[in-house]
């Protein structure tokens, strides 16, 4: 009996998680798109793409962007419900406004280097040739890894527990900008991606933020109105 208590107890204080499922079903439908979506989309390029040097280097930011995922949504999950349920609904909305956007509207590039030709040779280059054959060049506007990054920043940044450790939100800053130029750098995304993903962010941030900041600013004219 008091393993069962401890697990019912258990389940009723993470069954928040469940949302979590979602995950499976993105990796489903994406891994389709990738399968499916291969030559037959259209070119994603700016001018801008050309002047942009490749740089391995920033595999590193690229690379980190799973941890930093992965550890925001556990923090939440482990810490804040309202927290939780508000990163997941703003990650998982968009992810799919994505997936959706990747089905109707196939789309891809062709900015990846010749890594062959590079004439240089080095454990960075290593990860991403095997980054390249892993992750297709397509399903690329607007770019999930930057929205996510987004995604992630303003979920610490809104946080009460969060908002007011200044290194924290220094560093956040900090990691999601080069994980921005990372996606460009190692010819992963177009530039055009990367706006796509910031203008996302701002719609869903509209949506999902918002409406907390005019309940608080109500709160306040009507205790204010009260003195």
């Amino acid at each position: 009996m008091k393993i069962k208590n401890k697990l019912i107890h258990t389940y009723k204080k993470y069954k928040h998680g469940l949302i979590l499922v979602y995950f499976f079903i993105y990796m489903i439908w994406f891994t389709y798109l990738e399968r499916t979506v291969t030559t037959d989309f259209t070119p994603i390029h700016s001018t801008l793409d050309k002047y942009i040097p490749f740089m391995e280097i920033f595999i590193i930011p690229y690379a980190l962007w799973f941890l930093y995922i992965f550890i925001t949504v556990a923090y939440f999950f482990l810490t804040s419900k309202q927290d939780f349920y508000k990163c997941c609904a703003f990650l998982f909305i968009g992810m799919t406004i994505c997936l959706i956007i990747y089905t109707i509207w196939p789309n891809g590039h062709y900015l990846r280097v010749n890594l062959n030709t590079l004439g240089r040779n080095n454990i960075f280059i290593d990860i991403i040739r095997r980054l390249y054959k892993l992750d297709t060049a397509t399903n690329v506007f607007p770019s999930i890894h930057v929205y996510n990054s987004i995604g992630a920043m303003i979920a610490i940044r809104k946080s009460e527990s969060l908002r007011n450790i200044i290194w924290l939100q220094i560093s956040t800053f900090i990691l999601t900008v080069l994980i921005c130029m990372s996606t460009v750098f190692l010819k992963q995304h177009s530039v055009l991606d990367i706006f796509g993903g910031i203008i996302l962010s701002i719609i869903m941030y509209a949506f999902i933020y918002l409406p907390d900041r005019h309940r608080v600013l109500k709160e306040a004219d009507s205790k204010l109105s009260n003195v």
